[in-house]
């Protein structure tokens, strides 16, 4: 290798780095273990990770333990998907090509838009996305953000902000919910308004009344929604949303620590042209055969820099393919299904929980926020102690909730599983 590049020496090599910033001594590495002394290592260290089959989870806050189906794996484990590159030669691709054409389907049909792109790198991501694509329609410069949207995601657009030239505004919840007159007034001068179905709360929002009243103004109305509720929900391209955007790790992935998942942005078509990403098309090759191409690129190494809608070279092309396996499998009848048994288990923890509802008045999907009566840290640390881990403190991200906890309740949990949660939270 050194005669390859020209030099004589590894100190040849280095000569550029600084004598200050080399390392010099000894590295203080253990010595090397041999293969079945480093299984046995492995293991022990796997062994002291938790997972929601040995111990009983009520998390949620945006990442949620819903039934990933065995077909799932059994497609994404075949090698021509689970190491393809990305796609740029169709002749070579066709397979990963059309799988990611039918992703974009299953996405628009979900949401009720026009055009959806490859995938997102997540949930938040294509948040600050999607003010950027607002940006450029509208050509204003401010963005409006309900409170009630995840932390996460308001946290990712404000870091997004400055490098995108834009101004970032929030609109407080009212009783856990956004309202809309206050939504269309912060939004009169505004490139977008993202708004939250179900919001962080879990709360279902008059999501037609703010868009409506982002619309009024010529803001852009952007949904970010939950893709398990769009079973029992109205899609958004239904009540007027420009776009829809969101997790997608719920459809199809595994919690897997907190990523990696996909994100989805659809809209309009009106703004395909602005969808950051790559879209997938279809065509007919010489022989009139039907044939896959990626359509649009629009991410900076494929156009003028100042011209891209976005710098992620990565989207998540396996872990979308998931998501398309997963709504395959389920169906609009199974998406219902799902959507129709979180309710109704959640409904159940509320009343056998018997605490305090933190917005009683609201109705909600299969999250719900309620009073502890003590800080919630400390009922999360007793509770973990018994094998459960009982929900997500809202006193992180909104002050005065200190005794707020926030639970979440998929299809996966049973009425046994509430119960057993009731015993432990109870005083």
């Amino acid at each position: 290798m050194l005669a390859a590049v020209g030099v004589s020496s590894i100190e040849e090599l280095f000569r550029d780095i600084p004598e200050g910033v080399r390392f010099r001594g000894d590295l203080q590495i253990e010595p090397a273990l041999s293969e079945q002394e480093l299984v046995k290592h492995l293991e022990e260290l796997a062994a002291k990770n938790a997972h929601t089959g040995a111990e009983l989870s009520f998390l949620g806050a945006g990442i949620y333990d819903h039934y990933v189906p065995a077909v799932v794996d059994a497609v994404l484990q075949r090698g021509e998907l689970l190491t393809a590159y990305t796609p740029y030669q169709p002749e070579m691709s066709q397979g990963v090509l059309q799988a990611i054409f039918e992703y974009q389907t299953a996405i628009c049909e979900l949401t009720g838009m026009e055009v959806s792109n490859a995938s997102g790198y997540d949930g938040a991501t294509v948040a600050a996305d999607a003010c950027y694509v607002a940006k450029h329609v509208t050509g204003r410069s401010k963005v409006v953000l309900a409170e009630a949207l995840g932390p996460q995601v308001r946290q990712v657009v404000k870091t997004y902000a400055p490098g995108f030239g834009l101004e970032v505004v929030e609109v407080p919840h009212r009783a856990g919910a956004t309202d809309p007159d206050e939504l269309g007034e912060a939004a009169r001068d505004a490139a977008c308004v993202i708004f939250q179905q179900p919001n962080f709360f879990g709360v279902l929002e008059p999501a037609p009344d703010l868009a409506a009243a982002a619309n009024e103004v010529g803001a852009l109305p952007i949904a970010h929604v939950d893709p398990l509720s769009l079973g029992v929900l109205e899609a958004p391209g239904a009540y007027g949303a420009a776009l829809a955007i969101g997790e997608g790790q719920a459809a199809g992935n595994y919690q897997a620590y907190g990523g990696p998942h996909y994100g989805f942005i659809a809209s309009r078509a009106d703004y395909v042209r602005r969808m950051p990403g790559r879209i997938v098309g279809e065509t007919t090759d010489v022989d009139g055969k039907r044939a896959f191409v990626l359509t649009l690129q629009t991410r900076e190494q494929h156009i003028r820099r100042e011209k891209a809608t976005s710098n992620i070279t990565t989207n998540q092309t396996l872990l979308a393919l998931a998501g398309l396996v997963y709504l395959s499998w389920l169906g609009p009848q199974g998406l219902r299904e799902v959507g129709e048994t979180c309710m109704g288990i959640a409904a159940y923890a509320k009343e056998r929980l018997g605490l305090p509802l933190l917005f009683p008045d609201q109705t909600t999907f299969k999250e719900f926020a309620v009073r502890v009566g003590r800080p919630a840290e400390e009922v999360i640390r007793d509770a973990r102690g018994k094998g459960v881990h009982p929900g997500y403190s809202l006193k992180r991200d909104f002050a005065g909730m200190e005794d707020a906890l926030l639970v979440s309740v998929t299809e996966k949990r049973t009425p046994a599983d509430i119960d057993r949660l009731a015993e432990v939270l109870a005083p």
